[in-house]
């Protein structure tokens, strides 16, 4: 990515508003945190805010605080993260999600940089916030809809950075698998240290449809899981181990509940406990799907439950809660056939 990263330099000496576009999964935050770590802001904080995993009336809260008692649960005043990024960064994920409301109180604050909590009366000052925004929908399209107003989308379209799919700029992958794999294993003290070229080859040639973020989560998967320090292409998931068999024509499988579920789950990064529970509690999905998600788990996992928590983003200490779960509703699959 040479040529983005020289462009993300020049953009990150400016102090301009930046707005980063691309499919789901490409990278945008790691766009937004190159520019804010190649800034004069280096030294401050680098806040990221997803505008599309808040309610309205709670992003409110979120990016301009609350003084006590200004709802149920306001137990003491709280900063916003318009105030923790004082002087820094804030990364607006997913801007295009935003509610018309909240995006006229954001183009006041960018017109002003005023401050004024949820339950306050006044305002209570100003802050210094170099904003960088990023979506995956397109704006222009969404300002001709009145969806999206056209005057804070001109706000924050002063610069603009279209990060490519990465099927359009394989260079990138063999850098990245480098850059997850030493994170990962610093973090979790895991075993695995390189990826052979045969299996770099393959990881090469794989379209990658879930973007730079699928392929974060499957050097995670190989970095728990593996137990040798070199990835050989043996330990690759099916689908990028074997990339001929999905160029042979054949039937396309219809796809499940259970399919989409999963990508929820491992591509897209929500728990288990916000995607999956409260369905099956509420009656929208059946015991065989939740036991469909669980058994593509195992397989992923190769039947270690302690992965398939972290596969589903769950803490460690759910882990027997997880169990608990899937013992008393019967969803508990013998691990041993997936080893």
């Amino acid at each position: 990515m040479l040529e983005l990263t020289e462009e993300v330099a020049r953009v990150a000496r400016s102090d301009a508003k930046v707005l980063i576009t691309g499919e789901s999964g490409v990278g945008k935050e790691l766009i937004a945190q190159s520019i804010h770590t190649h800034s004069g802001r280096a030294q401050r904080p680098f806040v990221a805010v997803n505008c599309a995993g808040i309610p309205e009336t709670l992003l409110e809260s979120e990016l301009f605080g609350h003084v006590r008692g200004s709802f149920t649960g306001a137990y003491r005043d709280k900063p916003g993260k318009f105030e923790v990024a004082d002087r820094g960064t804030l990364f607006l994920d997913e801007i295009g999600e935003m509610t018309l409301r909240m995006q006229g109180l954001l183009l006041r604050f960018l017109e002003t940089g005023e401050i004024q909590k949820v339950g306050a009366d006044n305002v209570i000052g100003r802050v210094d916030v170099r904003i960088v925004a990023s979506t995956n929908r397109n704006l222009r399209e969404m300002t001709s809809l009145g969806t999206f107003r056209e005057d804070l989308f001109y706000r924050l379209n002063v610069i603009h950075l279209e990060v490519p799919p990465l099927r359009d700029r394989r260079e990138d992958i063999g850098p990245l698998v480098q850059h997850f794999l030493a994170a990962f294993a610093q973090k979790d003290h895991c075993v695995v240290r390189e990826v052979s070229s045969e299996a770099l080859a393959l990881l090469t040639a794989y379209t990658w449809p879930g973007n730079v973020r699928e392929l974060q989560n499957v050097v995670e998967r190989l970095a728990v899981t593996g137990r040798r320090d070199v990835i050989l292409p043996d330990a690759l998931p099916p689908e990028i181990r074997r990339p001929q068999a999905a160029a042979r024509p054949r039937r396309e499988r219809r796809r499940t509940m259970a399919d989409d579920l999963y990508k929820r789950l491992v591509q897209d990064r929500e728990s288990f406990w916000t995607a999956v529970y409260p369905l099956y509690l509420h009656r929208e999905i059946t015991r065989g799907q939740v036991r469909d998600v669980v058994r593509k788990g195992l397989e992923e996992a190769r039947g270690n439950y302690k992965i398939v928590a972290r596969l589903f983003n769950m803490e460690q200490r759910d882990y027997k809660r997880f169990l608990n779960f899937l013992r008393k509703h019967d969803c508990q699959l013998p691990f041993k056939e997936y080893r």
